[in-house]
């Protein structure tokens, strides 16, 4: 579909974007906006980064959002249905990796030896990981179902990790947090489809984001593969992410769209 076939895919929606600070959400936002949505909710725990993207669409507005919060989840998006009485998409690209375990790994790498993480793992870290990208995840779709339900119609696009198929070695609290989202999405989607409520995931590869940015060099080498696309940029997934959104998706339900530019196939 071309860019002008697309403009108007969104017109008159009201959506919800989370970690719309920066990278995938980012530009997920402006997308939506871009596309004729009435209104886009930025939502980031950075709510200074959220506005910056804001402030450059009519459509946009900026809010603190942890999505670990529970109470904080629920209250944006009842914000949201007062707000503009309805909560059409809503595109969950919050969530964190652990730059601390990646440079174990890259420091291992560059020494030649296997990397060692299960073994020095602190609880503090795990949890943080599956807070965030697990729970959060669970804070959202519960609270957007609950929005969506009423009304019978509404798509949530959730962004998960081609780790949670390749698992790669030295962390495990990721892939375990990104291997639960995946699961997570399908069985709320199987549930909500009777209620006209599509839950799609999008698992990208190795993605040009402030995340990727924060990556060692060692690791950042390490995935480079002349056989395959180079790192995706964020505008590439959000387009997946937004088709997924968009009536054109209507037959995808539960699906899992690996988006990792060939690098193995599942």
């Amino acid at each position: 579909m071309s860019r002008d076939a697309q403009r108007g895919r969104f017109e008159g929606k009201v959506a919800m974007v989370t970690g719309a600070g920066s990278g995938m959400g980012a530009a997920a936002a402006r997308q939506l906006a871009a596309e004729g949505a009435r209104a886009v909710v930025l939502a980031d725990v950075n709510r200074e980064a959220a506005a910056v993207v804001a402030k450059d669409l009519p459509a946009g507005r900026a809010v603190a959002l942890d999505v670990a919060d529970v109470a904080a989840v629920d209250g944006a998006v009842e914000d949201v249905l007062r707000e503009h009485g309805r909560l059409d998409a809503v595109v969950h690209a919050a969530g964190v990796d652990d730059a601390e375990v990646k440079q174990w790994i890259a420091d291992a790498l560059v020494e030649g030896r296997p990397p060692e993480v299960t073994d020095r793992l602190a609880d503090a870290a795990w949890r943080r990981v599956m807070r965030i990208n697990l729970d959060g995840t669970f804070h959202v779709l519960r609270a957007a179902v609950r929005a969506m339900r009423p009304v019978a119609a509404g798509a949530i696009v959730v962004i998960g990790s081609s780790s949670a198929f390749d698992a790669p070695v030295g962390y495990p609290h990721y892939v375990a947090s990104k291997a639960g989202v995946h699961a997570l999405s399908q069985a709320v989607a199987k549930e909500v489809i009777a209620s006209g409520i599509r839950v799609n995931v999008v698992a990208p590869g190795p993605t040009e984001t402030g995340m990727a940015a924060r990556t060692p060099e060692a690791l950042r080498t390490g995935f480079a593969d002349p056989r395959v696309r180079p790192y995706a940029t964020p505008e590439e997934i959000a387009d997946i992410a937004l088709f997924l959104a968009s009536d054109a998706a209507a037959n995808l339900v539960g699906a899992v769209l690996l988006a990792n530019g060939g690098r193995f196939t599942a």
